[in-house]
Parts: C-alpha cells; structure tokens; sequence
C-alpha cells in the first residue's frame, strides 16, 4: 500500500515509462527496506550488543582454579547428518575483580555464561570425553601455571551479572557501527534512486517542452 500510494502522487506530475516506473519502485522498496532492517537489527543486535558493552573493564586476579568432578553434555558432529552428545568436566575459576573487590566466577564470553552458567570453560565438543576432559585439563594448567597471581582484564557488569566476570565481550563497538550503517545505506542509496529518476524525467519533460515551443 505504501509503494501504491507512492507511486500514485508521483504519477499525477509526470507519465513514466516501465523502465522508469521500475526505478521508482525500485527505490521505494530500498527506503522501506532500510527502515525496516534498521528496526530488526535494532532489536536482534544492539540491544543486546548495548547490555554487553555496559560491562566494565577490570582487573582481575586468580583466586582459585579446579574442577569439581562434575560431568557436563555437550554435542558434537561427526558429518552432516550425524550428532551426538559427549561429557566434559566442569572448570571453575574464580577470580577477585577490582571494581567490585568480590570473588566472582569467570566465564569465557557472554555465550559460554548462557549456555553454562556453573562452569568458566566450555571445550570444543570432541566424540571422545577423554579429549574433552584433556582440553579442560590444558586449560586448568594455562590458568594455574601461566597466569597464576598475574593480573588481567575481565568485564564484569554489576546490574546483570554481579557474581560473575567475563574474559571477553561478545560485541564491541562495530555492532553498533554496522546496526545503523547498512539500513542507513540502504534507505540513502532507495532516495537517491528516486530522487535521480524524478529530476530526470523532470528534464526530460522541460526539454520536450523546449522544444516544442522552438517548433511551433
């Protein structure tokens, strides 16, 4: 209704042909389409991206490391028709971070807390829990050897997540940037398709009528 409705108010100055009718609508559907993409990712993307950059950068420092005998699933794939589930065991490392000054448990990034809130590492998901249970295991000695008491930066977001940290965030600030940036563009580059094709009928009629005149 809103290309039509269009489309009628611009016919009634000028007569277009189809090619240049198909411009138009063209156009028309790229201003719509930029609106609505705008409000899509608007609420799949920057809200989200919004709550996760509201964490603040701390430092944080290692309390404890250990697993506490605890088997989780997990599932792998093995082809493209073929899953299944295996067992890995559950990690916690718990840190001090130093804007709260509280013990707080670290998670990789904003998926793996979701996906397990109990646990600080989620391993990628082998057949074999023996692999799995090694994978955890190099991760433990990373944390206790190498790190250690070393300081580090975490993000920690007080409202959310008071009793947990992040070692990364899952957005940043290009989330932002492309949430507004390909509507934006989308809805400019349908005006300008519109705009180009009315001023250029709009010539085309005045020479027309130029030369009409010449010749009368």
């Amino acid at each position: 209704m809103f290309l039509g409705g269009a489309m009628a108010k611009i016919r009634v100055a000028y007569e277009y042909t189809e090619a240049e009718d198909k411009s138009i609508r063209l156009g028309l559907f790229l201003i719509v389409s930029g609106i609505v993409s705008l409000f899509i990712l608007g609420f799949c993307w920057l809200n989200p991206a919004l709550q996760d950059l509201q964490g603040k950068a701390a430092n944080c420092t290692v309390l404890s490391v250990q697993q506490i005998g605890e088997l989780f699933e997990c599932t792998f794939t093995c082809g493209a028709d073929c899953k299944g589930t295996s067992l890995y065991p559950c990690l916690q490392i718990y840190v001090n971070n130093s804007e709260s000054n509280a013990r707080a448990l670290l998670h990789q990034d904003e998926h793996q807390l979701l996906a397990n809130p109990k646990c600080s590492y989620i391993p990628p998901c082998e057949r074999e829990n023996q692999k799995n249970s090694e994978t955890v295991t190099h991760w433990q000695d990373y944390w206790q050897d190498e790190v250690g008491s070393q300081p580090f930066t975490c993000y920690f977001n007080q409202h959310l997540r008071p009793d947990d940290v992040l070692l990364r965030r899952t957005h940043d600030e290009s989330v932002l940037m492309h949430c507004f940036l390909w509507p934006m563009v989308t809805f400019l580059v349908g005006v300008l398709i519109v705009i180009l094709t009315i001023c250029a009928k709009s010539l085309a009629v005045k020479a027309e009528a130029i030369k009409k005149r010449k010749h009368s």
